[in-house]
């Protein structure tokens, strides 16, 4: 019996640069950073020609601004992210039977058993054909035996191309690469490779487990592993998302608790219209706040389950308060629903009437049919369309 695994990696080139040059044309070609501003925040995603400056995601803005001074930066759009990454899943999901989507712009693919049909190699690359002409995104694929061999075949076929690696052929493929191509492992423990000469994936295949065991514990054997090509991990089918959030980093500190609570109004309406939108209920409401220094402090409150902002408002605006130092500026903030589960906003008896219901319907099919935030309440108003961080996790 053929046991052979075939596993799709498919990853978004510079998803969010890609994004905003689909609606910003004149964006191609050049170096654009999304995230924050030149003076604060950090990098969520630049584009290939911001790259040849050493920039990378994760790294403070102000310290890109200086590597490329010519750069354009953009706040980012949460809503055209989403929504490309939705119209790609879907794609996803209406071709092929097994899929794992790992992050907003990534995604793992099992058509294992499906080459005793068809050529896998096809099938990956007319999904890879039908994403690209149906988004106008640019889209990179790895075809292996494993996730993680995968994963590095999408890293080497990038940007917008596509590379299987054979059967057999995994350690071949590998041995010439650098180990800091590896997934997931870290500028540490590659630095302590380094000590040892082991520079090559080449010369990781030849080290003794034993030797990397010693040095790194268990850790040293899936090092090891992952060097050989060997990787086992399973695609986790795609499952309904677990909690929803929103953060934003404001260009300049804020003290006014006024502004706060406009954001906070703005955040909580966009989150509550999304759990109706999808059929969802929430029953864990959180509220992050970053100080100036960088500290972080996170207060939760269990509630009964709803997805009205009659309640969620008011029990995000008790957290700010009692979260709150007053008198510490605030560099960052956040809103996160979680312990979803489906289900449509129960009434209750007690507090709402027909007007709030009919209030509550008029605004969904407003915003359902023109785009959220189409209505919204005055609190959020002057907020209005302000770049929120483009993170949003599920």
């Amino acid at each position: 019996m053929d046991t052979k695994r075939h596993i799709v990696h498919i990853d978004l080139d510079s998803f969010f640069v890609s994004v905003e040059r689909k609606f910003d044309p004149s964006l191609n070609g050049k170096p654009v950073i999304i995230g924050g501003s030149k003076e604060r925040g950090v990098v969520a995603s630049c584009s290939y020609e911001a790259r040849k400056f050493g920039i990378h995601s994760a790294m403070p803005s102000a310290q890109a601004y200086k590597l490329c001074p010519h750069a354009i930066f953009l706040h980012g759009s949460y809503g055209r992210y989403s929504e490309a990454s939705q119209q790609v899943t879907q794609i996803i999901a209406d071709s092929v039977p097994v899929f794992q989507k790992s992050s907003v712009d990534e995604f793992y693919i099992d058509l294992t058993g499906m080459d005793r049909f068809y050529n896998c190699y096809k099938i990956a690359t007319e999904l890879r054909q039908r994403v690209i002409r149906e988004t106008g995104l640019p889209i990179s694929f790895g075809l292996s035996s494993n996730k993680t061999i995968s994963k590095m075949a999408t890293n080497q076929a990038k940007p917008n191309g596509q590379l299987m690696v054979e059967h057999g052929k995994e350690r071949e493929f590998l041995a010439p690469l650098n180990i800091n191509k590896i997934p997931m492992l870290g500028e540490k423990t590659c630095q302590k490779l380094y000590q040892y000469g082991i520079e090559k994936i080449a010369d990781l295949q030849r080290t003794d487990i034993r030797f990397l065991e010693t040095i790194f514990g268990r850790a040293g054997r899936s090092i090891w592993e992952k060097a050989n090509g060997l990787d086992d991990s399973e695609i986790i089918p795609h499952s309904d998302r677990k909690s929803i959030s929103t953060e934003t980093t404001f260009d300049k500190n804020i003290v006014d608790k006024k502004t706060l609570e406009n954001v906070l109004v703005s955040m909580t309406e966009e989150l509550a219209f999304k759990l109706r939108k999808e059929n969802k209920l929430t029953s864990c409401l959180a509220i992050k706040i970053r100080y100036a220094n960088f500290e972080t402090h996170t207060l939760q409150e269990k509630i009964a389950l709803t997805s009205a902002d009659h309640i969620l408002i008011p029990g995000i605006k008790n957290l700010l308060a009692r979260a709150w130092n007053q008198s510490r500026p605030i560099r960052l903030i956040g809103v996160k629903l979680s312990q979803l589960c489906s289900g449509n906003y129960q009434i209750n008896l007690f507090e709402d009437n027909e007007e709030r219901l009919n209030l509550y319907n008029a605004l969904d099919k407003i915003n359902f049919k023109y785009g959220e935030k189409t209505v919204c309440r005055a609190a959020g108003m002057e907020i209005g369309t302000r770049g929120f961080n483009p993170f949003m996790r599920g």
